[in-house]
Order: structure tokens, then C-alpha cells, then sequence
């Protein structure tokens, strides 16, 4: 993957706040939000909808290939839409291009609301992503099924996962899996598990993992990864 290709993050040169800090931060934020998410299904329900247990945000990014743009990459990814329901879900999901459609270099990112696709966002800046490459003639088949699953909250170790994300690229596809925390690896080996299964993969499926620190390191989202079966 040329350096071009790589997402220049806002402020990666500062470093991450201490993790007391954050889980601090992380653990406030999501006490408030237990309140707004209680209200949200009560409403949602008595409209006659399905709500889903998270809220999620679809956001898009579309980078010139070979260009160095001083367009920030924060800057740079912009919000589809946000979904609370199956119904929702549905409506904004059979209106989004297309993998195959879409142009190289260009990423897709579902995450719960709250979490930017950044590596320093306080919900993501301890963790990391599973990685998972496939061909561009089924990555979109791989693609769906995951975001079902995401949605779905059908992933074991849910309340660990911030995303997913799709990139596309010139020569294949990737698709990464985004969790809170790297050092738990209990949890990060459940959530290769259950990715595999959901996918439908076989078991001797190697998959890569790298952590978002080491990517803030060497400014890379998908070089130097750790192979994890």
C-alpha cells in the first residue's frame, strides 16, 4: 500500500490522553447516553419500529489517488446518514452504491454514534481492527453480511466493537473490524471467532490484526500487521 493511499489523521502527532484518563471520559459520556438510548427505544417502539440496540452512522471518504491533499483526513470523511431502526436500516441501505461501483481509493465506515472512524477518537485511540482482504468480484457479499451483523449485534463481544469499515482499493477490497481495546485478548480472539462464523469463512482463513496505536505510529492503516489466523 503506497503512503499516498494511507489516511493522514488530524493530530496524530499529539499523543493519546493516559488510559484513566479516557476510560474516564468513555464511562461519563456513556452513562448520559443510557438515558437518551432508554428514550429512543420508548419512542421508537410506540411508533411501531424496530430500534436497533445501537445507534449507527454511515460515513464515506473519497481520496484522488496519487494526490497529497492538505484537506485534513478528519476533514475529509463525511456522514451519510445515521440509523436507529430495521426500518431505517433498510431504507438507507438499499439507496448506498454498490461496492463494485465504487471508485479506488474510497472507504465506507459503520460506526455506533459517538465514535468517529479515527484512530485517536477516545472510544477507538486503545484498540485495534481485525483485517480481512477478499477479491473485489465478493467483497461486497462479505461486506453485507458483516454490516448485518453489526447491526444486528450479533458479533460476540458487541458492546467491544466500535465499527467496520470497507475499503477499496486497486487490487482488492478490504474489509476491517474495529474494537476497544487491543490488549484484551480474550476478546479480541472472540471477535475473530465470531467474524469467521458470521462470514462464513473457513477456519483456515488468515486473518491480520494491527493495533491502532502502531498505526498511529507509522501513519498506516494496513502495513506491518500482525498475522493471527
Amino acid at each position: 500500500m503506497e503512503a499516498a493511499e494511507e489516511a493522514e489523521t488530524k493530530g496524530s502527532a499529539s499523543p493519546p490522553p493516559p488510559d484513566s484518563q479516557t476510560a474516564a471520559v468513555v464511562a461519563v459520556v456513556e452513562a448520559e447516553g443510557d438515558v437518551d438510548e432508554r428514550d429512543r427505544y420508548s419512542r421508537e417502539i410506540k411508533a411501531g419500529l424496530h430500534p436497533l440496540k445501537h445507534k449507527f452512522v454511515f460515513w464515506y471518504t473519497r481520496r484522488t489517488p496519487g494526490v497529497r491533499s492538505q484537506t485534513s483526513y478528519e476533514d475529509n470523511i463525511k456522514k451519510i446518514v445515521e440509523i436507529s431502526t430495521v426500518e431505517g436500516f433498510w431504507v438507507c441501505y438499499c439507496h448506498l452504491a454498490r461496492p463494485s461501483s465504487l471508485p479506488s481509493p474510497t472507504d465506507i465506515h459503520l460506526f455506533k454514534e459517538g465514535i468517529r472512524p479515527l484512530w485517536e477518537d477516545a472510544a477507538n485511540c486503545n484498540g485495534g481492527k481485525w483485517i480481512l482482504r477478499f477479491k473485489k468480484i465478493v467483497s461486497g457479499r462479505f461486506w453485507e453480511d458483516l454490516v448485518l451483523a453489526l447491526v444486528g449485534d450479533q458479533l460476540d463481544y458487541g458492546d467491544d466493537v466500535c465499527g467496520a469499515v470497507l475499503s477499496i482499493r486497486f487490487n482488492e477490497d478490504i474489509l476491517s473490524v474495529w474494537n476497544r481495546s487491543a490488549s484484551d485478548h480474550k476478546a479480541v480472539m472472540a471477535l475473530r471467532d465470531s467474524i469467521k462464523r458470521h462470514l462464513k469463512l473457513p477456519h483456515s482463513y488468515l486473518m491480520e490484526y494491527k493495533a491502532h496505536d502502531a498505526s498511529l505510529r507509522d501513519n498506516s492503516s494496513y502495513r506491518n500487521t500482525w498475522l493471527r489466523g
